[in-house]
């Protein structure tokens, strides 16, 4: 289903940036709440950050965005390359230039984890261009800055420098 008015669908875009904000301020408001002793608040955050993630996937299908994998691989693409040759370079020099420390590191680390995310999700379309899959068991990333590796985690992350025992593993 894609939606044909203009109107409406500048509206259901609006919803799906305003439902996705939340959907990631919920889930970091969560954490807060864990580490602050509130468990049980904490999973109110989680539970409500699902439904705004539902509400966020009902009006980007509603879109007509989702595709198949080969398409949405290349969204991916495409968008990390933005960030990589565009957005972040430029907000992290106008984060130099500014004198915003935070805000200079952040993009740098962002910056750093979005190069192998275009490589990473570059090689998976390929792959699935032949129906194949990626041979990936294990995929850590660094809580600190996003830094992503395949396989194992190093002993200390190359960007931030964070130990191998903080990396979150995603496996198959």
């Amino acid at each position: 289903m894609t939606i044909k008015r203009e109107m409406t669908k500048k509206f259901i875009e609006d919803a799906f940036a305003g439902e996705s904000m939340a959907h990631m301020k919920y889930q970091i408001f969560s954490e807060v709440a864990k580490k602050d002793g509130f468990p049980n608040i904490a999973n109110l955050f989680k539970a409500i950050s699902f439904a705004e993630l539902v509400h966020a996937s009902n009006h980007y299908k509603s879109l007509g965005n989702v595709k198949k994998t080969e398409d949405n691989l290349q969204e991916c693409i495409n968008g990390e390359n933005y960030e990589v040759n565009e957005m972040y370079p430029v907000f992290n020099n106008t984060a130099k230039l500014q004198e915003e420390k935070d805000a200079e590191k952040n993009t740098h680390y962002a910056l750093e984890a979005e190069k192998i995310h275009e490589i990473l999700y570059t090689e998976a379309k390929k792959l699935a261009e032949q129906k194949k899959d990626v041979e990936y068991k294990k995929i850590y990333i660094c809580p600190v800055c996003g830094y992503t590796v395949i396989g194992e985690a190093p002993d200390k992350c190359p960007v931030c420098g964070t130990t191998k025992k903080k990396f979150v593993l995603f496996e198959a």
